[in-house]
């Protein structure tokens, strides 16, 4: 949670506990869970006025995901002709080397490395 191991969790609460005292506590404990229900109901009504939004304006759930679906394959069948061609490249330039290394071996000789 957060990255705080239990000992920390203890001395934070420790120190909470000698700052406010035993009495106050639990009022700001309860403070707090009020606050943070709250904060869930405002966010799940932010996202009902939204689907609500597009529901109305003709966009649902699955024509989203029809029409992302259908941008995902076009995007990988174009990467897939776009890398199917440069592989073939790769490979074209791969031998066209080879053939030149052995065209400048079997005019010089092979090169002799010093040590």
């Amino acid at each position: 949670m957060f990255g705080i191991g239990g000992g920390e969790l203890v001395f934070i609460l420790f120190i909470v506990l000698m700052l406010f005292g035993s009495d106050k506590v639990p009022e700001i404990a309860r403070t707090m869970g009020k606050a943070m229900a709250q904060l869930k109901n405002a966010t799940n009504d932010i996202k009902s006025e939204i689907q609500k939004g597009a529901e109305e304006n003709g966009l649902d759930t699955k024509s989203l995901t029809s029409i992302t679906g259908d941008i995902n394959a076009q995007i990988n069948d174009a990467k897939t002709n776009i890398l199917g061609d440069s592989g073939n490249l790769l490979g074209d330039t791969a031998t066209e080397i080879d053939k030149v290394k052995e065209d400048i071996d079997s005019l010089s000789g092979p090169i002799k490395r010093q040590r």
